[in-house]
């Protein structure tokens, strides 16, 4: 059931022993929106976690300084920008895929799992969503709660060059760095450093670049064997996915990596006319406009690339 900004503050301030969900293959949205609504809830002396069935990569590691998980049973569980239950990943959706009370979330392709869902598909960020809820809620937005908000906004808006950053995300940003976001070191860690692995990664997967569609399409594939080679970790992939698109004449970019446990995740990213996420649900996945994604079976990936690669010359028509 989808409901308004005045009942899910009433949920979020009745609410006690609250248990925060972030998606698997964890970005700085998800994790930012988990660890700021923890910290507010907490502030209001309620016990609250935030969980994620991944392992979080390292260069998050400030967003839960001071944040030690407590010990409870929880009582109410919120989902944070997680579009469907299955991306919880296969742990987290068996505990408590069907238990969700509460998920707050931007995706249009939001399936509706939860008992109650509060949805902004406009928003190019969960965080700018849950910013607006907090204000409303007249939370005191310390520096820690900015910088984790400031970090779900910057990093699903590609540090503002997407599409997706609207003039609101612009003043909302501006708000959090007076509000004492970190926005300097944030910016550096998510967008500047990288491991000498990441070039070792990205050298390798260059240099398999495929082109489609008159050079419209460009896939990239990157392999175990690939990771295992060069020492990168799935998680410094994602910066390839983004590069994608960046080919001149590309409207889609396709980056299939292949996950740890088996079968690829295909990451898309388009341009105008394209729609990723519409491209993405025909294969089960989703997510935005200009952003998206969906999984394959080990082995069946390069027929699920074929079917893509038609759809998309479909839509190119």
């Amino acid at each position: 059931m989808s409901i308004d900004t005045k009942r899910v503050i009433e949920l979020l301030n009745g609410a006690e022993d609250v248990l925060i969900l972030t998606h698997k293959n964890p970005d700085g949205d998800t994790l930012g929106c988990g660890v700021s609504l923890c910290r507010v809830l907490r502030a209001q002396g309620k016990r609250a976690n935030v969980i994620n069935g991944d392992i979080i990569p390292k260069k998050y590691d400030y967003l839960f300084e001071n944040l030690e998980p407590q010990d409870f049973n929880p009582k109410f569980i919120v989902a944070v920008d997680v579009a469907d239950n299955k991306l919880l990943g296969d742990k987290l959706n068996e505990l408590y895929g069907d238990k969700v009370d509460l998920c707050i979330d931007h995706h249009g392709t939001n399936v509706e799992y939860a008992k109650e869902l509060y949805l902004n598909a406009n928003d190019g960020a969960a965080s700018l969503t849950l910013y607006r809820i907090f204000k409303e809620m007249g939370v005191d937005i310390t520096p820690d709660i900015a910088t984790a908000l400031y970090t779900g906004l910057s990093t699903d808006t590609g540090c503002f060059r997407y599409s997706n950053a609207s003039s609101e995300a612009y003043r909302v940003a501006a708000d959090l760095i007076d509000l004492g976001a970190d926005n300097a070191n944030i910016n550096v860690l998510m967008f500047e450093t990288k491991p000498i692995e990441y070039f070792n990664l990205l050298a390798e997967t260059l240099n398999g670049m495929r082109t489609f569609c008159d050079g419209k399409v460009i896939v990239l594939k990157v392999t175990k064997e690939m990771f295992e080679r060069t020492g990168a970790t799935p998680d410094q992939c994602d910066a390839i996915a983004a590069m994608s698109r960046q080919v001149e004449g590309a409207l889609c970019g396709i980056t299939m990596k292949e996950k740890p446990q088996g079968g690829f995740k295909f990451s898309l990213r388009t341009h105008d006319p394209l729609d990723a996420a519409k491209i993405c649900a025909t294969f089960g996945g989703g997510g935005h406009i200009r952003a998206a994604g969906c999984d394959a079976p080990s082995d069946e990936e390069e027929e699920i690339l074929s079917k893509m690669i038609a759809l998309i010359e479909t839509e190119l028509k």
